[in-house]
């Protein structure tokens, strides 16, 4: 049986990352907000409400989520490109996932996070090759080459969405 936790299985990408993958990536970080509207397109309240596995997140949260995650990662991209391997504050998301906004209708964060992604795709097609080997340093992970990171938050939308399009397959929506 599949791992609905990785309904698209975990992020892995082949050495060296080329242009072409970056190319890819970005264009999957732009296509996000509308990919994971048609994901939850026609939903009713019940169905948002609706854990996509046992033990997971509701849909609701996943969308919520997904804003959270970004929202970090663009600072984390903006401190990078303006300093020398910071080391970027972690956050724990399962609790932010219990924080009362994640209760707030889907359209709140899904506004936010097509404003979010217009900025930072900006951001990311203005990098430099040079741009694209700087650096972070997560305190749990160790550091992070922006390009490596564009990968990882592609593969974070597609992974997220993916959540979402499983459950509605398995429960017939």
């Amino acid at each position: 049986m599949n791992d609905l936790r990785y309904p698209i299985g975990q992020f892995t990408y082949k050495r060296p990352i080329t242009e072409e993958m970056i190319d890819t990536w970005i264009q999957e970080i732009e296509d996000l907000p509308d990919e994971l509207t048609k994901a939850i397109k026609d939903l009713d309240q019940k169905q948002l409400d609706t854990p996509y596995r046992v033990g997971g997140w509701t849909v609701r949260q996943v969308v919520h989520h997904v804003v959270d995650s970004h929202m970090n990662s663009y600072i984390r991209f903006k401190l990078a490109l303006t300093e020398k391997n910071p080391t970027i504050k972690p956050y724990k998301e399962e609790k932010w996932a219990e924080l009362p906004d994640s209760k707030l209708p889907v359209d709140v964060s899904l506004v936010m996070l097509d404003s979010l992604h217009k900025r930072w795709v900006n951001l990311l097609y203005s990098l430099e090759l040079e741009d694209l080997e700087k650096t972070f340093n997560h305190p749990d992970t160790g550091e992070t080459k922006l390009a490596a990171a564009i990968g990882l938050y592609a593969w974070h939308g597609r992974h997220h969405t993916a959540h979402i399009t499983s459950l509605r397959k398995r429960l017939n929506w």
